[in-house]
Parts: structure tokens; C-alpha cells; sequence
């Protein structure tokens, strides 16, 4: 069988062996993953959109702490897939770390629906108003829901990058294919947290909370049992490097050893590996770029010593690492927009319970269903956004993805600023419904509808369509061929952090307006706190932190890379649309 029969890019099936492009991966293959990513999404945002009414209602915990608790538990679950990533590029590779990671997921879910359900396990109710729970029964209700944050740390970072793994990117047709993969993986996960905002979400406060955290639990086993039935299909990256994280350390380390030394004059000077080296290994050759110069330093070549010492460094490696010191920055300044995200599950939730929730004349809107506006507006825009703005912007900018991945990030991030914005505008209304109204009471419903807070979750829905999907795809893209599950932790850990951040300033925002017996803007009384105010610093943040993703963007150069087949060095297709720094 000829070699051109098999795919280009080295990918093997479970026992190692080269697969047919024709008979593995693409679409076909990926049509077993995403049934998973829909289940996990609808197990994930059917705890997280109604958890903090969970903990004030059943826990009876104060609105400071659930929103802490429901930020911290968020954090962890976007955290923990560094750890899960690490695992999968150096160790055990992505299917592996997703197999032990899911089952420990499931465990954590099945824990999870026997701490609302089981007698002896839950607080007692009667007539709708729960008893203290006894600390055995809130360790084991937050044991499970961190055991789900420990599994989602090996299935988040992988699952998605195993889908991506499945185009050759060294075959035109299937290139052309991966373009619009994380498009529709995402809309995917959409479709699951759709189904958790409008129908998990009334079940829980109708039905029951057993029934509400059952469905997704029974789900999420049913779809890995159509995971594993697709595994024939799938298509796995060979490891090429043992610890691909060490490569890293050591470019550090070696700038700072020949700190004192002093740069030649051409690129072409440094340390690289010869041609033959990436034709053997299959390695992707990284080019030299300008930036980060001081890395560079840990690839000069010194008389005296063998260039293929352990403390010298190749052209590669040091690109590899400045790709990570770029990806860094940009990372930094997606913690805003994602503490602005955090308010979708947390104080949103809070001030939508405050509000006229009827529908009709006997029907009430859980509050935490509002959350599907934002779902919704995310499944509209994703398939207008592929068949529509990407076909018109690719006219007129020649880069197969319309525009590049930061202007599509930029884009996204001024969407959000306009969401805080009307979420401010309508809490000053809410504010002043209640001053004419003169309510004081947390249980006192306010006269104004629900729907109110509909455009901020429609505007962030559509923001999501190009920030989230973008994050995931540039940080899959931009990150060094053997850190990809790595790359991505980028994404989920920026995630995390927002959720922490928002944890902090949820807290000492508290603190310090609370302090000498003043009015908390965050108080435990909603109808007598000021979220305006609060949300007025959001703005505030979010301005700001726009200005300095204009800078990191200007700044940043995407990677180049290529790769040597028999005596010839192919540039990877696509890659030089994104040379250059952002033109904004």
C-alpha cells in the first residue's frame, strides 16, 4: 500500500500502527465526540447555572458565600486541565488521560445526585424551607462536585484537541475542513448547555434536584459508550518529545546562562538542526521571528563547546517558547472578559430572582433559565458566523478564516463592554423601581419583568461566538506542536481564573463597602445592596483591560512553521496569513 494512502501528519491508531486517511478521522470521526461534549456541557452548566439558588435555598448559605463558592468550584473546573493537559502531552497522550478522566467525572456526578436525592444525605424540607445541613452532608455535597472539577480537569483539555487531532493539516481538503471544527465543536457544547438552562434548570427547582442532577448523569455514561464505539475512526498524534514542558525550562535557563553574550549578527547563526533531522523525526521546523529577542540567546553556538551540548538550545525550541511567552500575554488579558462571564451564573442569577419571573398567569420563569438566552444567541450566531461572515470577510482579507484570530477576539471582547454596559443600565432601573416602590424585604418581588436582563445575555452569547470559540481555537493554533492539550489549558485555565478573580473582588468589594456599618454594594439583601455599582466597575475594568489587549496584539507575532518532507521544506498551508502583528 502506497504511503500517500496514510495520513501525512504521522497520526497512528491505539496500538501505534500508521491509518488510512480515507477511513479514520475528519468529520466521521469527530460525530462520535461531540455526543460526549454536548452531555458533559449539559452535566457542567446544570450545576453551575442553578448552584448558587441550590446553596441559598437547601444550604442556606448568604449571597457573599454562594457567589464565592459557586467561583471557586467554577475555577477549579476550568484549572484543573492543566494538570489533566500535562499529563496527556508527557505521559499517557490525550485518549488515555480522557478515559480515566471521564470515569472519575461520572463517579463524581453519580456522588453528586446521591447528595440531593438520598435522605440521610440531604437537608430536610418541609413546605419548600429547608433545615441547616449537618457538615457531614455539606462535605459529602462539596467532595462530589470536587471530584467533578478533578475529572473535568483530564476530559476538558482533551476532549476537544483529540476532535482537532482528527484533520490532517498537511491535506488541503481536510486543512479546509478544520477551519470550521471548533465552530461547530462548540456548537455542540452549546446545544448541551441549552438543554441544562431550559429544562434541567426548571426540573431541579419543579421536579426535584435528584431528577435535575440524574438526567445528565445517565447521559454522560450513554455517551461514552458511543465514544468508545467510534474508536476504530480515531486518529492519535505520536509523542515525539518526552517531556515537551522541559524544552521550556531549558531555553529559559540558557538565555539566562548566556545573558552576558552577545547576538550574531543573522538568525541563520543560531543552533538548528539540520534538515535530515526534521525529515527523520517529522518534527514541524519553527521559523526565527524577532520577537522576544533575549531567548534567543539560548541558541548561540560558542567556540569551544559542542553545539549539541544539553545547555545548547535549537532555533525551534526557542521559537517554541516564545510562542508560550506570547500565548502568555495574551492570556492576561482574558481575565477580564472572563470575570464578566462569571456573572452569568452568579449575580445575574441573583438579580433575576428579585424580578417578576411570570409568564403567563401560572407559569414562572426559573431564574437561572435566563442563561439559555445566552445559549441560544450563541447557536444563531455560530452558523451565521461560519456560512455567512467567514465566506464575506475571507473575500476581502484572503485569510481562510475571514479575519485573524486575535481581531476575532478583539471583536468579542467589545460585544462584552456593550453587555456590562446595558447589565448596568438595567440594575439602575431595578434600583429605581425599588426606591419608588420603597422595598426593603430580600423575599419582596420587584414590579419589572425578568426580561429586562434578555439583551446583556443575548450580547454575551454573541460575544462568546468570538472570544470563547476564538480563545479555544488560537491557543490550540498557536501553541508548539507537542503542547496542543497544553495550549488549550490557556483557554479553560483563563476560565478559572476569571471565576477566582471575581471570587476576590466579589469579596473585598464586600468588604470595603461594608466596612463602619456602611451598605454593601453586594449585600445579602439584593433589593438594598447596589450591584450598579459594582457592575459600573466591571465597565470600568473591561475598558481598560481593552487597551491592553490593543497593545498585547500589536505586539504578538503568530507562529510560522513547516515541515521537511523528502529533501523539500513545506510550509504549513495557511500559516503565512498570520505573520505579522495585529493591524488594529
Amino acid at each position: 500500500m502506497e504511503s500517500k494512502d496514510y495520513t501525512q501528519d504521522g497520526t497512528v491508531d491505539l496500538q501505534g500502527q500508521p491509518v488510512l486517511a480515507a477511513k479514520t478521522g475528519k468529520w466521521k470521526a469527530c460525530s462520535f465526540l461531540v455526543g460526549y461534549e454536548a452531555f458533559e456541557r449539559m452535566a457542567f452548566y446544570g450545576i453551575a447555572s442553578n448552584l448558587v439558588v441550590y446553596l441559598t435555598t437547601q444550604l442556606h448559605e448568604d449571597t457573599v458565600s454562594s457567589v464565592t463558592n459557586v467561583n471557586n468550584w467554577s475555577g477549579s473546573v476550568w484549572i484543573t486541565p492543566i494538570i489533566g493537559a500535562y499529563v496527556a502531552d508527557s505521559y499517557l497522550g490525550r485518549f488515555w488521560t480522557f478515559t480515566v478522566s471521564s470515569l472519575i467525572y461520572v463517579i463524581g456526578m453519580v456522588l453528586l445526585t446521591m447528595a440531593v436525592s438520598v435522605k440521610f444525605l440531604k437537608p430536610t424540607c418541609v413546605n419548600g424551607v429547608c433545615n441547616k445541613a449537618t457538615p457531614s452532608q455539606i462535605a459529602f455535597f462539596y467532595t462530589s462536585l470536587y471530584i467533578i472539577a478533578v475529572g473535568a480537569g483530564g476530559t476538558k483539555p482533551n476532549i476537544s484537541t483529540f476532535g482537532a487531532d482528527q484533520f490532517d493539516d498537511f491535506n488541503p481538503h481536510e486543512k479546509k475542513l478544520k477551519v470550521s471544527f471548533f465552530n461547530w465543536w462548540m456548537f455542540s457544547a452549546f446545544t448541551g448547555a441549552l438543554f441544562a438552562t431550559l429544562g434541567l434548570v426548571y426540573i431541579q427547582e419543579n421536579l426535584g434536584w435528584g431528577l435535575g442532577y440524574g438526567i445528565p448523569t445517565v447521559g454522560l455514561m450513554l455517551s461514552l459508550v458511543i465514544f468508545y464505539i467510534g474508536t476504530p475512526l480515531y486518529r492519535h498524534k505520536a509523542r515525539r518529545t518526552g517531556h515537551p514542558t522541559g524544552d521550556i525550562f531549558r531555553v529559559l535557563v540558557g538565555a539566562f546562562a548566556n545573558r552576558k553574550l552577545v547576538l550574531p549578527s543573522h538568525p541563520s547563526e543560531l543552533h538548528e538542526f539540520d534538515q535530515q533531522y526534521y525529515i527523520t523525526t517529522g518534527k514541524r521546523r519553527v521559523h526565527h521571528t524577532a520577537v522576544f529577542g533575549f531567548l534567543d540567546k539560548a541558541a548561540i553556538k560558542q567556540e569551544g563547546k559542542d553545539s549539541k551540548s544539553r545547555a545548547l538550545c535549537t532555533v525551534t525550541q526557542v521559537e517554541e517558547a516564545k510562542l508560550v511567552l506570547g500565548m502568555t500575554m495574551i492570556w492576561l488579558v482574558t481575565l477580564i472578559p472572563s470575570t464578566i462571564w462569571a456573572q452569568i451564573n452568579t449575580l445575574f442569577v441573583k438579580q433575576g430572582i428579585t424580578l417578576d419571573r411570570h409568564f403567563g398567569s401560572n407559569f414562572q420563569i426559573p431564574a437561572a433559565s435566563l442563561g439559555s438566552f445566552v445559549t441560544l444567541s450563541m447557536l444563531v450566531s455560530v452558523p451565521m458566523y461560519d456560512r455567512y461572515f467567514v465566506p464575506l470577510m475571507r473575500k476581502k482579507t484572503g485569510n481562510p478564516r475571514g479575519i485573524t484570530l486575535l481581531q476575532r477576539l478583539g471583536i468579542g471582547f467589545v460585544i462584552q463592554i456593550l453587555a456590562i454596559a446595558i447589565a448596568y443600565a438595567v440594575e439602575v432601573k431595578r434600583i429605581h423601581v425599588i426606591r419608588v416602590h420603597q422595598i426593603r424585604r430580600p423575599e419582596e418581588t420587584v414590579p419589572m419583568s425578568i426580561f429586562y436582563l434578555l439583551p446583556q445575555y443575548a450580547l454575551l452569547g454573541i460575544a462568546d461566538v468570538f472570544n470563547a470559540i476564538g480563545l479555544l481555537e488560537f491557543f490550540y493554533d498557536q501553541s508548539p506542536e507537542d503542547m496542543q492539550s497544553l495550549g488549550t489549558t490557556f483557554f479553560t485555565s483563563g476560565i478559572g481564573v476569571g471565576n477566582f478573580l471575581n471570587s476576590f473582588l466579589v469579596t473585598m468589594v464586600d468588604k470595603i463597602t461594608g466596612r463602619n456599618e456602611g451598605k454593601s454594594w453586594i449585600g445579602k439583601n439584593v433589593n438594598d445592596s447596589h450591584l450598579d455599582y459594582y457592575y459600573g466597575f466591571l465597565l470600568i475594568l473591561s475598558a481598560l483591560n481593552l487597551l491592553a489587549f490593543l497593545g498585547a496584539s500589536k505586539k504578538y507575532i503568530y507562529k510560522r512553521e513547516s515541515v521537511d518532507i523528502e529533501e523539500k521544506c513545506v510550509q504549513m498551508e495557511a500559516k503565512p496569513l498570520d505573520l505579522s502583528p495585529l493591524r488594529v
